[in-house]
């Protein structure tokens, strides 16, 4: 199996190594010097690539090179850049896809691709994407970009927000002032149980679909946090009460169904 990802970050980066052990050849990309130079002593063949609106910078040829699957794992980034056209950079990458001997794209998405409602609504794997918010909105037309591209098979990986022992939302959380929507329900997912959905997906062949993926406990945010940050040591999160709470609540049980794959990781 020859695999490569694009975007070895705080998920990529440990996903290549699972699939190491399983003596996979294993492709990627970092937008960081230093990255490089951390991998330069791993059987990874790493490649420095900045994806931009008009052009790409690095050899992404030689990335994809030989490779039969993609992982597109490459968040938008608006946070940081509100103004960026993360469509317009996927665009730039298709292309050099279709011309390569990549044959399955696996689309690492978002459940932000749903917006928040009062009442809560409860997404499952028929709902519609609809997202207000810029980076909702240009996720999920990256999504149709790649759904509806016939070169390639393309399955979608919506992720809710990710937690782990080494970066936890919580840390940022106890730091905020009159957090809003307290009692909305948390959708998160460990990434150990992220990339064992990807292995299964890859083992299985699952492609062609769509999947929503969270674990399966809501509590709310401020029970949530509230608990985390009291565990953890951090500062209790200044929470504004006053205002009624938009939230949602992810139903990620189709995983269980498609792929056979039990969430093993509790939020908690």
């Amino acid at each position: 199996m020859r695999i490569a990802i694009i975007g070895l970050g705080w998920l990529g980066w440990p996903l290549a190594s699972r699939f190491l052990k399983k003596e996979y050849v294993i492709s990627g990309s970092t937008t960081s010097t230093e990255k490089i130079e951390l991998l330069s002593n791993t059987p990874i063949n790493t490649y420095k690539i900045v994806m931009n609106e008009d052009h790409i910078d690095g050899d992404i040829d030689g990335c994809l090179a030989n490779c039969d699957i993609l992982i597109l794992n490459t968040p938008p980034g608006l946070r940081r850049n509100p103004k960026s056209n993360y469509v317009a950079k996927i665009q730039r990458l298709i292309p050099y896809i279709e011309k390569s001997s990549i044959t399955k794209v696996l689309y690492i998405s978002s459940t932000s691709v749903f917006k928040d409602d009062f009442p809560f609504s409860t997404i499952t794997n028929t709902t519609q994407p609809n997202a207000t918010s810029n980076a909702g909105m240009q996720i999920r037309k990256v999504e149709n970009l790649l759904k509806l591209n016939h070169s390639f098979d393309t399955t979608i990986l919506r992720f809710s927000g990710l937690v782990a022992d080494d970066r936890h939302p919580a840390r940022m959380m106890s730091k905020r002032s009159n957090i809003p929507n307290t009692e909305a329900p948390v959708n998160l997912i460990h990434r150990n149980d992220c990339i064992g959905i990807i292995e299964k997906i890859i083992d299985q062949e699952a492609w062609g679909f769509t999947l929503n993926a969270a674990y399966p406990e809501h509590p709310s945010k401020k029970e949530y946090y509230t608990e985390i940050c009291t565990r953890m040591g951090y500062n209790l999160p200044d929470f504004n009460e006053g205002a009624p709470s938009k939230g949602k609540i992810i139903d990620g049980s189709v995983i269980e169904k498609i792929i056979n794959y039990n969430y093993q990781h509790p939020i908690w």
